[in-house]
């Protein structure tokens, strides 16, 4: 049979691709609206309709990043693609919005899917379970990414788990009671957080300041991590910064790629079996912008082993501080080609669209 360089016999039609429409839940969003438009004008949100003091400039503060960051996750599916799915226009609604998502005009052979993650869904309070059951009956299809234990810790957790086509989570195992409900076609994917990055947008820095950066934040600024920065300041000096507010600004990450190294906290001071098992998003966003992602090893379990196991990330055991100065200069002295090794790992495999565009992928229709 004459073949045409495609796996296919000539003159055969490719493969239909499956049409997928995406909508991001967005407790910071207010109307359903094109994806790229939210992101535009997120910056310019005025916040104080959204916080309890308007007053409070560290509120407003927080305020500002969490929206920013969820703004990120709408930029991230407002980029998805994968190579056996047509992606329209992605869709951003809130909380009083998500009614009429199942009342907009849908294209020919339109998927529509709803993605929600986190605790958001509980932004709905009683009223979830009905809301994406609606939903559900119209053929809108549910996709939630859940962390911080939401078998566990969310209270509409078990109502809504019957009406989920994708689960992914971090959380290990799972609660049995709540998600004993789940459909039998449910695809789950055990899989943590990763980075809320579209790949490949910050470009890899061939010449990055041979410097360390400690990325971390205030909830994990404990005396072992203290221990830790006064010791890599000391051994290091002027080649160690430490970076350990709320949160880095979305708008500020590009700028980190001048530097060639991160220390990166886990997440894995939670005392919760399942959350001892997880780590913030740090290691794989900084991955991504091409440092070497450095992180200490406290607990057995999570992502971060295979990626150490894989030479992705550089790791140390817990509390050991000749260990982590010695991953330090490893790192600092990693050259180019390994770096970009991790770089191009990080950009194809570890960011958000990537897990959920493949997860739709895999999903039974």
């Amino acid at each position: 049979m004459r073949m045409n360089g495609t796996d296919r016999p000539a003159g055969s039609a490719a493969p239909t691709r499956r049409r997928i429409r995406v909508c991001y839940f967005n407790t910071w969003a207010r109307d359903l609206e094109a994806a790229k438009a939210y992101v535009a004008r997120a910056p310019a949100m005025d916040l104080t309709l959204f916080v309890t003091d308007r007053h409070n400039p560290a509120l407003l503060q927080k305020a500002r990043l969490d929206c920013d960051w969820y703004a990120e996750n709408t930029r991230c599916f407002a980029h998805l693609a994968h190579e056996a799915l047509e992606f329209l226009p992605a869709w951003v609604c809130g909380p009083l919005s998500l009614v009429e998502l199942p009342r907009a005009p849908r294209q020919a052979g339109e998927e529509r899917w709803l993605v929600t993650m986190a605790h958001q869904p509980q932004s709905l309070g009683a009223h979830a379970g009905k809301a994406f059951e609606l939903l559900a009956r119209v053929g809108v299809r549910h996709l939630f990414y859940a962390f911080d234990e939401a078998s566990r810790a969310m209270p509409c957790f078990s109502a809504i788990a019957p009406l989920l086509n994708v689960l992914i989570h971090d959380e290990a195992p799972l609660d049995e009671k709540s998600t004993v409900t789940l459909k039998a076609n449910c695809h789950r994917i055990h899989r943590s957080w990763v980075a809320n990055v579209v790949p490949f947008a910050v470009p890899f820095n061939e010449s990055p300041e041979e410097k360390i950066l400690f990325l971390g934040s205030q909830l994990g600024l404990t005396p072992h991590r203290l221990r830790q920065i006064d010791f890599l300041k000391k051994k290091f000096k002027d080649r160690f910064s430490a970076f350990h507010d709320h949160s880095i600004a979305v708008a500020d990450r590009e700028k980190l790629n001048r530097f060639k190294v991160s220390v990166c906290p886990e997440g894995r001071k939670f005392t919760t079996p399942a959350m001892a098992q997880t780590h913030t998003d740090r290691p794989f966003w900084s991955g991504c912008l091409g440092l070497v992602p450095v992180s200490e090893d406290s607990k057995i379990g999570g992502r971060l082993q295979e990626l150490h196991n894989a030479k992705l990330i550089l790791r140390y055991p817990h509390d050991d501080l000749k260990t982590l100065a010695e991953q330090c200069e490893r790192a600092l002295a990693m050259p180019n080609d390994e770096r970009r090794r991790i770089y191009e790992h990080f950009n194809r495999h570890e960011t958000v669209g990537t897990v959920v565009s493949n997860a739709i992928a895999s999903a039974s229709v």
